[in-house]
């Protein structure tokens, strides 16, 4: 076995499942057109699937009309020094059924956004894949990735160079957003 292979760790399903039923927030991948497209999405696990809710638009259009989609999520375990990420690769639908829809409302997810979001999609898996990741010793994670001194401090017991706050000083490895 090589080192890549011994910072790795195969997620078993329902390693998955649970770190899937933890999330708020995950992406959701479709074809729009021949191109691949990715939008934020918040969700649920709901009977070994995944239900999000949508306007109309690109992301609903890509979701059900297209149907196979991938859906992903990630996450970092700052004690122990891991980063890990889920992908869930399924068939989207539309949840139209008068019942479906009655039990999708019950649900409890609801719109980030202002605007009202009416259409519930359903993801079923055809499979889902995890991995978990050890980050190396010589790595000084940062606010680039979520990670603040109040998650991990360093090994001499120094503090880390973080960014916690946005607007807060820029960090090279901080992500830089554009307009366009």
């Amino acid at each position: 076995m090589d080192a890549r292979q011994d910072a790795t760790d195969i997620l078993s399903d329902s390693e998955c499942w649970e770190l899937l039923d933890a999330a708020a927030v995950g992406r959701l991948a479709v074809d729009i057109a021949g191109q691949p497209d990715i939008f934020p999405v918040n969700f649920i696990v709901d009977n070994n699937g995944i239900v999000f809710r949508s306007a109309a638009g690109t992301k609903l259009a890509g979701a059900v009309l297209n149907r196979f989609v991938a859906f992903e999520i990630d996450g970092y375990e700052p004690e122990e020094r891991t980063a890990w990420s889920v992908v869930i690769k399924g068939n989207a639908s539309a949840i139209e059924r008068m019942q479906e829809v009655f039990d999708a409302e019950d649900l409890p997810l609801f719109p980030w956004l202002a605007w009202e979001k009416p259409n519930f999609v359903r993801i079923d898996p055809t499979s889902i894949t995890g991995r978990r990741y050890r980050i190396v010793d010589d790595v000084t994670p940062d606010s680039s990735i979520g990670w603040t001194q109040e998650d991990i401090a360093d090994h001499e017991g120094e503090e880390l160079n973080v960014s916690p706050e946005p607007g807060a000083e820029f960090h090279p490895g901080e992500p830089r957003l554009h307009p366009d």
